[in-house]
């Protein structure tokens, strides 16, 4: 594959291990980047609250959980039957007020001891135009598709965006001083923002993230949309809507994540893991009980059973079990 550019991102100081416990935070970038490291067998909390594009809404709901305050009981909604909260992203959902309350209660609480617990949080952040809802004069996580009367969208003021910010890494810091912050700006455009306001709405989030790792040394910037942006410059690393990055963008961004971010132990992990799941899906040609395949799921077996002693691959472990128990029932009859 060849890409225009190939420049390596700056290498994070404090590097991510095997045993690293990380939170990912924002937008659905956020939420792909977090995946590959579960995949990957590191310990994740992934995007709790759901896909939260701006910094503001991020901001009140880490600030909420970490100081144990309640989701604001007017800004419930209910559509159609299902409720929501204008804070948080409509995956979130109840069939009623009162169990989405205790389910928001839930999340709140873990994500609060996740963070406290955690070694990374890899923030990232999607777009700093906001939505206000007119009634309360507040911004909004997601419209949960009400009518869009009832909202005003601008662009969120630099300075009042440095200072949420700002205020949200104090509290962050309070929480957890041990915690380092990766912060990257999604390279996924809003078109609908039209593509002008997209570009200021990302230059402003990218000074504020460099102002950030400017004033705090635990505070580190990916440049996820850079790479996006000049390294794939090219359509053919773009979903068919030609706004979302496709697998292969990912994979890309999720590689030069790996080089800057992780230790030399986690690499090496992460190639010989990457082998294993590929054996972990290969399936046989000519049937499951043939002795050549009996042979390949027992030593499939025996370098899972020597990685149980670093991650945890009980499923796996019991996947390939299975499997070669299967075989030999079947040569049995």
């Amino acid at each position: 594959m060849q890409f225009h550019t190939e420049f390596s991102p700056e290498a994070l100081p404090s590097r991510i291990g095997l045993k690293s416990r990380v939170v990912t935070l924002g937008s659905c970038f956020a939420e792909v980047m977090g995946q590959r490291l579960v995949d990957h067998k590191l310990t994740v909390l992934n995007n709790p609250f759901g896909t939260i594009f701006n910094p503001v809404s991020i901001a009140k709901l880490v600030t909420m959980a970490l100081q144990g305050t309640m989701p604001d009981e007017n800004r419930y909604l209910e559509r159609d039957g299902v409720w929501f909260h204008y804070d948080f992203h409509s995956s979130l959902w109840a069939t009623s007020q009162g169990e989405l309350r205790d389910k928001l209660k839930v999340i709140l609480a873990t994500t609060a001891n996740a963070i406290r617990q955690a070694d990374f949080l890899l923030l990232t952040l999607g777009s700093a135009v906001v939505y206000r809802h007119i009634e309360t004069g507040k911004v909004v996580a997601n419209c949960h598709k009400m009518p869009g009367a009832l909202f005003e969208r601008y662009l969120y003021h630099i300075d009042h965006l440095r200072d949420d910010m700002t205020r949200l890494l104090k509290t962050l810091h309070k929480a957890n001083p041990s915690l380092k912050v990766a912060v990257t700006v999604s390279p996924v455009r809003h078109t609908r923002d039209t593509l002008p306001l997209n570009s200021v709405s990302k230059s402003t989030l990218r000074v504020i993230s460099h102002e950030l790792t400017i004033w705090h040394t635990w505070v580190h910037y990916f440049p996820a949309y850079e790479l996006m942006m000049d390294d794939l410059r090219d359509y053919r690393f773009y979903e068919a809507d030609m706004i979302h990055p496709n697998a292969q963008a990912h994979d890309y961004i999720f590689s030069k994540f790996a080089e800057s971010a992780f230790d030399t132990d986690l690499r090496g992990f992460i190639t010989e893991w990457a082998q294993i799941r590929k054996s972990l899906a290969h399936r046989p040609l000519y049937g499951d009980d043939s002795p050549v395949h009996r042979l390949f799921l027992s030593r499939l077996l025996t370098q899972l059973e020597t990685l149980s002693k670093r991650v945890n691959v009980s499923a796996e472990l019991a996947d390939v079990s299975g499997r070669l128990g299967k075989c030999i029932m079947d040569n049995v009859r």
